[in-house]
């Protein structure tokens, strides 16, 4: 093919050191994860748009969108450079960055690049020898936040600022639009608001979008290889609430521990590859997702005393390729009831040895299996005390939002409180499983369909895999899953009615509490693609980028990418 694209009219060997410089600033800002500090960006982002010429012409065409309903009221920064036509790439990237915590006695140096390399030369104990063999060789740059993500939103705005030239110039075709994102790393609630953004620019502009670009940093297998990934995983996060029956301890038998039916739940899930989703993206190749793997259990005591527990909750983290919410809460069903099962059976198998040394009668406890979803508890709880119970529940998921919103509870608190306070109102107090979701969900997206009934889609990878070749004799592979969950899940949704009916079903704060503008994502659906620089150890001490990515290959990729979808 011979994509080499002669620099595209923008001066590539110039604007590496435009990338470095704001790179420096934006680092520089910490942008905490769901804290206020995210807010900082917004002033930079502003000053940032206003030093470029075409913005200095055009100031309705940056701003910042604020997210409807964000308890920090973050916002969403964008910028678009419009040419000629309605066609639109759209670029995004997060801004918001983990802590610091495990940098210890270098936590004032997390920010600042130059100052951080020095000091971890001078404690490279603090390193694995592969980190300290990138920090010795000068190749990768390391400091909080640079690699996860905001070397990829440099890249982003130094290029846009060279379209806008190009623009003023009328020599753009196309239109590109640049988004950067608070909380991608928490509950993703900057790119939930995006597609809010983009569904109202499409229907006022009448854009035409033809591709996202996410810019998150690639992981490679081999070091000479590159990822571009053309889509992403899914992620759910099916909770687990079990209510026993509380005895005290010198008479176990009269009560049920609910701590053993949900380390059996526990157990049967976790790397269960009948959760894993396998997809043949081509004759000799496929992509299988991670097996399950809990992220919180406890029960409920607070306290010590000679009682069991009431009641026990976990979440489990399930990463899909295919699955639907419906089909995984399936299979989550079945294995609550077997479990169950299972825990009865040896419970009275127990008894029965008990009994039979006391010399007593032979008999079975009075368990029995029971198990329902969210919606099937909440039904039963209205049936019960319906007018009472109604005025209640809204009172009580309006505490909840509170305390969430002032930080008092996480997230999975509040649905542990909500499952809780349901259940207090039905009138059957058998030990039961409840299962549901907790937030968030992300949905899985891929290119595989576009590739089917877009021609210019299908050519992407092609085309960038001759351009690496030609240019820079750099291989790349493609994977249409990205697997380290990132915010292209909200840029592609078929079925918003279904989905939403699914998530309202199943997860008790969804709503008011926590909301997908499925409707929105669907007006907007278009492909995607990853295209970041290389990065290594993201969110730890030894986070870091390679350069050479960073300020000369993966603007040019990108590049390439915006004005072959354009072109």
């Amino acid at each position: 093919m011979g994509y080499k694209m002669e620099n595209h009219n923008i001066e590539f060997d110039r604007i590496g050191s435009d990338i470095k410089t704001t790179l420096y600033d934006y680092v520089g800002i910490g942008s905490f994860s769901d804290t206020e500090h995210e807010r900082e960006i917004e002033p930079f982002f502003m000053d940032l748009m206003k030093s470029y010429p075409y913005f200095k012409e055009h100031p309705d065409h940056f701003g910042v969108y604020r997210i409807p309903g964000d308890h920090l009221e973050r916002g969403v920064c964008w910028a678009m450079v419009r040419g000629t036509g309605n066609d639109t790439v759209c670029m995004v990237h997060h801004y918001d960055v983990v802590g610091v915590e495990d940098f210890k006695t270098l936590k004032d140096y997390a920010l600042l690049p130059d100052e951080l390399h020095k000091m971890l030369e001078e404690n490279k104990d603090m390193l694995s020898d592969e980190a300290r063999e990138d920090l010795e060789s000068g190749d990768f740059l390391f400091c909080k936040g640079g690699c996860d993500m905001k070397a990829g939103g440099s890249i982003q705005y130094t290029l846009l600022r060279e379209y806008g030239n190009l623009a003023l110039k009328g020599e753009f075709q196309g239109n590109v639009i640049v988004v950067g994102v608070p909380d991608e790393e928490n509950l993703s609630s900057g790119m939930r608001g995006a597609a809010k953004l983009l569904a109202e620019m499409k229907e006022k502009y009448g854009f035409n979008y033809k591709l996202m670009i996410n810019s998150e940093p690639h992981q490679r297998r081999e070091p000479a290889v590159g990822v571009f990934s053309l889509g992403t995983v899914g992620k759910l996060m099916p909770f687990i609430y079990v209510r026993g029956s509380m005895s005290h301890v010198g008479k176990v038998f009269e009560g049920l521990n609910p701590v053993p039916i949900l380390s059996e739940i526990e157990r049967r899930t976790e790397l269960n590859m009948d959760f894993t989703d396998v997809v043949d993206t081509d004759s000799e190749s496929a992509e299988c997702s991670p097996p399950p793997t809990w992220v919180y259990m406890k029960d409920s005591k607070e306290v010590y005393d000679v009682s069991m527990p009431l009641n026990a909750y976990g979440c489990v983290s399930i990463l899909n390729l295919t699955s639907t919410p419906s089909e995984v809460l399936d299979k989550i069903k079945v294995i609550c009831e077997d479990s169950f099962a299972n825990i009865i059976e040896e419970a009275n198998t127990s008894y029965h040895t008990f009994l039979r040394n006391s010399k007593r009668e032979q008999k079975d406890l009075p368990w029995k299996v029971l198990v329902s979803s969210f919606d099937e508890l909440l039904s039963e709880a209205k049936r019960d005390h319906r007018e009472e119970f109604e005025k209640l529940y809204e009172k009580k998921v309006s505490e909840l939002l509170d305390d969430f919103n002032s930080a008092k509870r996480s997230i999975i608190n509040c649905n542990y409180e909500l499952v809780s306070f349901v259940y207090d109102y039905v009138d059957n107090v058998e030990p039961r499983v409840v299962y549901g979701l907790v937030p968030p969900y992300y949905p899985c997206v891929s290119n595989l369909e576009y590739e089917k009934t877009d021609g210019k889609i299908n050519e992407l990878f092609p085309m960038l895999l001759d351009y690496t070749k030609t240019n820079f004799n750099q291989e790349y592979i493609k994977e249409y899953f990205f697997s380290g969950i990132c915010d292209l899940s909200y840029i592609d949704m078929k079925d918003p009615e279904i989905v939403r009916k699914a998530l309202t079903e199943s997860m008790p704060l969804f709503g008011d509490f926590y909301d997908i503008p499925l409707e929105d994502i669907n007006k907007i659906s278009m492909p995607g693609i990853n295209i970041g620089p290389w990065g290594k150890d993201f969110h730890k001490l030894s986070e870091r980028v390679l350069t050479e990515d960073v300020y000369n290959r993966t603007p040019r990729i990108l590049d390439a990418a915006v004005k072959y979808m354009l072109g």
